[in-house]
């Protein structure tokens, strides 16, 4: 019987989840549990971490999982790591579903890419002004201690994991974004530069386009490196005939 794991978490594992669903394909969605109020797939899921690659063993073996759909964020390269191994030590098909990133997008060779949060903070710092950070709140850590004493602007879908230095200030809120209202926010906390990163999709596009319009530079975080050597689609609608090929002999 086909029974398929979905690494999620995002747009497009949700996608995913609603496709296989609609066509009767038994699966289970895997949410990573770090966000409190998560957009839900259809169809059965799961929160929280398998105990590293060993448990997702054991999760594919005792569920009887015929193929894995690694869904997440193109910067968990974690769980993209232990989704391999495992897959590799079961002998079970692994697709890497992952939206396109940021590479071919029309002002991206103005854009200062790099390798790090650390190389980011340094060329926000060579950048000058207040830094706009959308990066997400795991990655504060790397901007607190030299930052302690600057006004940065900051904005997270949940509450920061740590005390940020009163000098910070925090703006909560989930896209998708407008590009209008992207404009006006950087013009009103003055913001000097942004920092992001190549998460690429619609949700979060629009303030890059404002960063033209004003006249901010961006400082691009490079995508991780995933493991060699696994099928890629680019969208739900690849994943699922994906799903249909390696499953339609079991």
């Amino acid at each position: 019987m086909t029974h398929v794991l979905v690494l999620g978490g995002t747009a497009e594992a949700r996608d995913l989840a609603a496709r296989l669903d609609a066509k009767g394909v038994p699966l289970t969605s895997s949410l990573a549990g770090r966000v409190s109020q998560p957009r839900l797939p259809v169809g059965p899921v799961r929160v929280g971490g398998f105990g590293g690659a060993d448990g997702l063993v054991r999760w594919l073996r005792e569920h009887d999982v015929s193929a894995v759909v690694d869904a997440t964020h193109p910067f968990a390269a974690t769980m993209g790591a232990h989704a391999a191994a495992a897959c590799a030590a079961v002998g079970l098909p692994l697709l890497r579903l992952a939206r396109p990133g940021w590479a071919d997008h029309p002002d991206a060779a103005t854009w200062t890419w790099v390798e790090s949060h650390e190389a980011a903070r340094e060329a926000a710092d060579r950048a000058g002004g207040t830094p706009f950070v959308t990066t997400g709140r795991q990655t504060l850590h790397h901007h607190v201690g030299p930052w302690a004493r600057r006004g940065v602007l900051v904005r997270l879908v949940e509450p920061p994991e740590e005390p940020l230095p009163q000098t910070w200030t925090v703006l909560r809120s989930r896209g998708p974004f407008e590009v209008a209202a992207e404009e006006a926010l950087l013009r009103d906390h003055a913001v000097g530069v942004l920092l992001t990163k190549d998460s690429g999709g619609r949700y979060t596009q629009a303030k890059l386009e404002a960063a033209r319009r004003v006249g901010v530079p961006v400082v691009v975080v490079a995508r991780p490196r995933r493991a060699d050597g696994v099928t890629e689609a680019v969208d739900a609608e690849q994943a699922t005939r994906w799903v249909e090929q390696v499953t339609s002999g079991r």
